[in-house]
């Protein structure tokens, strides 16, 4: 016959055995499912690093379209381009660059254009577009930040 205290032990390591193996069966798929969602990830990534490559590798920014036309709303500085080209605050922008007697940095320029220089949020939107026109060839950014017209 069997020691009684001896098949208790069994049985109480066996139950232990068996929480143990669902602990790490439950750890398991979780391990599984986060490196399945990095799977995922990395494809995603690949894909739109394979786009934004695309994109930059191409001399011009693509139009948007309006209407079903392609349009583009600051369009590029190439001969034939006048200033007129641009949307009527982009002409102001431009025309407070040239204007100054030395490069500029963004608040000048919103104080001239009527942004009030004292609050970011205004100001950002400005230096963005001040940037639109370095991209487009209608300005010059220099190292330290300040903007001035093309040569």
């Amino acid at each position: 016959m069997l020691d009684p205290e001896l098949l208790e032990r069994i049985t109480t390591c066996r139950a232990e055995l068996d929480e143990l193996e669902e602990q790490l069966a439950t750890e398991l798929e979780a391990v599984r499912a986060e490196r399945d969602e990095l799977a995922v990830a990395e494809r995603v990534l690949e894909r739109v690093s394979e786009q934004l490559a695309e994109e930059r590798s191409s001399a011009r920014p693509m139009p948007g379209q309006v209407g079903g036309r392609a349009v583009m709303l600051i369009p590029h500085r190439e001969p034939g381009v006048e200033e007129d080209a641009l949307p009527w605050d982009y002409q102001r922008i431009i025309t407070a660059v040239r204007q100054a007697s030395e490069p500029v940095m963004a608040r000048e320029v919103g104080e001239v254009v009527g942004v009030d220089v004292r609050v970011k949020s205004k100001l950002e939107p400005l230096r963005g577009k001040l940037v639109r026109l370095v991209d487009r060839g209608w300005l010059r950014k220099l190292p330290d930040g300040r903007f001035t017209t093309r040569l």
